[in-house]
């Protein structure tokens, strides 16, 4: 399906996005959006004719667990409320622990990288299936940007991407401002991982902004597009005309023109990245046609079979077999032993992103620092935009407050269960010390919670619950 140009859908930029003109199609973040009805903004767009894609963040696909058959339903639920020709998720894991490795449950409250190695692939190729089964159309994976990389990684980005291709069927969403990003922080080349990747299975392009700190870049979705990550643009243009392109901005936006602006010059690298009319469909130019490296890697299949259908409407997102529009057969169950293996080296480096606990061996531990400072930043502003009236009461001290709480409370809940933890604590601390600010604060957490702050028993319980998380 052509998606042509697109701009990500937020409630912030709603009328922005409605005002501008030559946008093709919208994306909106799944999770933000009810099962059965839709803003008024986005209802009015799809009636003009605007294609509307759910893009999820929660699914963790490159988790050690089976995808949550709740998650996988609402999933489904706002494609079909949409009419959506497909929905994407990313290739990532966001929480770890729990009964595969007999230790709390933890959330990241972030897209944190999957390992690219063969146990790490298989979890997550039957994950894919997983969910291409209960999805009512066909499924797009997101590769991340990321601070850190795992130790003995088996394969390059591209190998990883077009080995999954391959073994599930599953179209690809190419982020290029995540190519640059993990070209400046790790090292890779973008145009080699474009070199490997199958660009046939493309079904549409991120562009998004960013800055660099002490030689980190930081994948803000706050700044405006670079000219590094427009040229990566180019690069990948110049060896594939994409069905679709969207401009993602999901903080500090800035008027209209100047998402117009941004919209044009993303347009303007197209145009110019385009390679010279010539024979053959453009979408199969300067494929890589060697299988990915490794022993036990599959033999290179035809491009329709790796594709995963036209992404059009309708249709199953399906699994393998006969019937299966993919064109992929069903993939041998995970070995037994992988999921487990999986489950504690990614609980172990959470733990220590968001507990405090040791390094797993091999990580670069300034890397892991830079990465449990973004990670408790990050709790810290979606707590303050969930609930706005915390910053609002506690006014400066609202940051380095909660901050200090996340040092030693891992979030295990969405962050609107945070955010009411986060008050709690604050009411058991004693705090604020203004009494009005105080007394709002009560008020707030007992219309939210209960009706007063829990007894010292109940504290006592949670305080021996975190030094458990913590080990």
């Amino acid at each position: 399906m052509e998606l042509g140009m697109g701009i990500g859908w937020r409630p912030e930029i709603a009328a922005e996005v409605e005002a501008l003109s030559g946008v093709d199609w919208v994306e909106a973040v799944a999770e933000n959006l009810c099962d059965d009805h839709l803003p008024g903004s986005l209802a009015r767009l799809r009636e003009r004719g605007v294609t509307v894609v759910p893009h999820g963040v929660a699914l963790g696909l490159g988790g050690a667990d089976r995808p949550d058959p709740g998650r996988l339903a609402a999933l489904a639920a706002r494609a079909e409320l949409l009419g959506a020709p497909l929905v994407t998720e990313h290739i990532a894991f966001v929480r770890a622990g729990g009964p595969l490795t007999a230790s709390p449950r933890l959330e990241a409250g972030h897209l944190l990288p999957v390992p690219r190695t063969r146990d790490a692939l298989d979890v997550l190729c039957e994950n894919v299936r997983i969910a291409q089964d209960s999805l009512p159309v066909p499924l797009a994976l997101e590769n991340i940007a990321a601070l850190i990389t795992w130790p003995d990684e088996e394969l390059t980005e591209g190998q990883f991407l077009a080995e999954l291709v391959e073994r599930t069927g599953v179209r690809l969403l190419i982020d290029v401002a995540n190519l640059h990003t993990n070209h400046v922080n790790l090292g890779h080349d973008p145009a080699k991982a474009l070199d490997e990747l199958p660009v046939e299975a493309i079904a549409y392009v991120h562009v998004a902004g960013g800055v660099e700190k002490n030689g980190v870049w930081h994948d803000t979705h706050a700044h405006p597009v670079s000219p590094p990550v427009l040229d990566v643009l180019a690069e990948l243009r110049s060896r594939v005309d994409p069905p679709g392109v969207l401009l993602e901005r999901d903080d500090a936006f800035p008027p209209g023109a100047e998402l117009a602006g941004e919209l044009d010059a993303i347009r303007a690298t197209l145009r110019k990245a385009a390679p010279p009319a010539g024979p053959g469909p453009d979408r199969a130019a300067r494929r890589r046609t060697e299988p990915p490296a490794g022993p036990d890697a599959p033999p290179a299949s035809d491009a329709s079979d790796r594709s995963g259908g036209s992404g059009g409407s309708g249709g199953s997102g399906g699994s393998g077999g006969s019937g299966d529009p993919t064109g992929v057969a069903a993939p041998a169950p995970v070995p037994a032993g992988t999921r487990d293996r999986t489950a504690v080296a990614q609980a172990a480096l959470l733990s220590a992103l968001v507990a405090g606990t040791p390094a797993p061996e091999g990580f670069d531990h300034r890397r892991l620092r830079v990465q449990s400072r973004a990670l408790a930043a990050k709790r810290a502003d979606v707590v303050a935009k969930v609930a706005p009236e915390l910053p609002e009461i506690l006014g400066d001290g609202y940051r380095a407050a909660f901050l200090a709480y996340a040092r030693s409370r891992p979030m295990s809940g969405g962050y609107r269960r945070d955010a009411l933890g986060f008050a709690e604590h604050v009411l058991v601390a004693g705090g604020p010390a203004d009494p009005a600010a105080r007394r709002r604060l009560t008020y707030w957490w007992q219309d939210r919670s209960g009706a007063r702050p829990p007894r010292r028993a109940t504290r006592l319980v949670r305080a021996a619950r975190a030094v458990l998380v913590r080990r």
